[in-house]
């Protein structure tokens, strides 16, 4: 029998193979994580619309129980609401105004949706200045502002 010669230069993986495989894997995991961050904010904007018109529902119970509109969302609790939903930062609450001509104004805060442009804000209801001037409510687009 031959006596087989043992080679260590033909195993494993030379240092630029594997640097190559690593470089596309880094390429590959940026461009995954890119995509997330819009996916997410994207997420946090349908999340901002559910929340306002569920906090819309409520405020349409309260109305047709007591034949006006609350001065504060916080009005809402525990009759209609468990708890006046947050912005999904967890910091900023929903910006809410009583208006003489609309009857309320209820919207996102300041900063508005996240994911531009986003179609929701073609039927929203953009507060005048004038509607919510005493409480700086900002309704103009990208803030996302209703009304009854």
């Amino acid at each position: 029998m031959k006596e087989q010669k043992k080679s260590y230069l033909t195993k494993g993986f030379t240092l630029i193979e594997l640097l190559v495989v690593i470089s596309i894997i880094g390429i590959l995991a940026t461009i995954v994580m890119v995509s997330l961050n819009t996916a997410r904010a994207k997420a946090r904007d349908a999340r901002r619309i559910s929340d306002i018109r569920q906090v819309q529902l409520a405020l349409q119970m309260y109305y047709d129980a007591s034949g006006s509109y609350p001065a504060a969302l916080s009005t809402l609790t525990p009759t209609y609401l468990s708890a006046v939903p947050l912005d999904p930062d967890g910091t900023n609450s929903y910006q809410y105004c009583v208006s003489a001509t609309k009857g309320y104004h209820l919207g996102t805060k300041v900063a508005g949706l996240e994911a531009l442009p986003n179609t929701a804000l073609n039927s929203d209801a953009d507060a005048a200045a004038a509607d919510c001037a005493t409480s700086g409510f900002a309704g103009t687009d990208p803030v996302y502002d209703v009304t009854p």
